[in-house]
């Protein structure tokens, strides 16, 4: 392990600390590693052509017009990459939903962006996860799968 020294104003490093207490990190080290290990993950995916698996949650207007429909839609346009999907009333007007997706990046990057640019979507957010398909059956998880591979994340 390599030791990197950082120098923080007084006041950005109590606003660290108490995030990082929030968050239940009990070093800053751990905490910078992940930040670190979050801003590297962000730009392999962000370049990646790859295949990914990737969670897609926005909330929205039901009373739009024709919302509803039309992300029902999207969705069935992009049946292949759409794994599940959770669908919860927020209020009598906003609804949440969370889609879990498979498949390659710029697929998924084009679904987010579809559903993202209806009027009455809000709060689209996209958490991208790169993966390399593998058939990797060593022991202690020697098992067939038949026609299918894993998906197994980078290591960050």
């Amino acid at each position: 392990m390599q030791r990197v020294t950082i120098s923080l104003d007084e006041s950005l490093a109590e606003a660290f600390d108490a995030l990082s207490g929030e968050q239940g990190y009990t070093s800053r080290s751990e905490a910078v590693r992940d930040l670190v290990r979050k801003a590297i993950e962000a730009r392999r995916v962000e370049h990646a052509d790859g295949v990914c698996v990737a969670n897609l949650s926005y909330v929205y207007d039901h009373h739009v017009r024709a919302l509803a429909q039309r992300l029902i839609d999207i969705g069935h346009r992009h049946h292949d990459l759409i794994i599940a999907t959770t669908h919860v009333h927020l209020d009598h007007d906003h609804c949440l939903e969370s889609v879990l997706l498979k498949g390659p990046v710029g697929a998924v990057r084009a679904l987010a962006d579809a559903v993202r640019a209806e009027r009455g979507v809000r709060f689209g957010e996209l958490n991208l996860v790169s993966v390399s398909p593998n058939d990797d059956h060593t022991a202690p998880h020697d098992h067939r799968h038949g026609a299918h591979a894993h998906l197994t994340p980078g290591r960050g």
